[in-house]
């Protein structure tokens, strides 16, 4: 089954997923951090060795984070241009209805739910759908 990276984490939908799971994400952790370092007495604070282990931890989930939008953009910048090459190629793909059809790539269409080809008569397929290229 093809994966459109488009449809790749929503980052609202898996911080919640996250949060159902009992686990904090980077903004959670940050409001914790804070919140901690707000109400510690002046007097006797935290021990320094655990607030940078904190803040180490804190670099490096946001690193990873990082990382991880970086490897979704570059799959949907390849998935754009795996369109862009179906272009004056013959495709067999499943039309909307279900059936199977056959015929030239004329163009993709850049949209925001991503790429969309033109063949023959037929606007507004999704390169998930061809299954075959000649």
């Amino acid at each position: 089954m093809p994966v459109n990276p488009i449809d790749a984490v929503n980052p609202s939908a898996a911080q919640q997923q996250a949060r159902q799971q009992g686990v904090l994400g980077k903004d959670d952790f940050l409001k914790l951090l804070v919140g901690q370092m707000q109400n510690q007495d002046p007097l006797n604070p935290s021990d320094p060795t655990q607030q940078m282990g904190e803040m180490t931890q804190f670099s490096i989930l946001e690193q990873i984070t990082n990382l991880g939008q970086s490897q979704q953009a570059q799959a949907s910048n390849e998935y754009d241009q795996e369109a862009v090459s179906l272009i004056g190629r013959t495709v067999s793909y499943v039309r909307a209805d279900g059936s199977n059809a056959t015929g030239v790539v004329g163009s993709v269409t850049f949209t925001s739910n991503g790429p969309t080809l033109t063949i023959g008569s037929d606007t507004g397929i999704a390169p998930v759908t061809v299954t075959e290229v000649r």
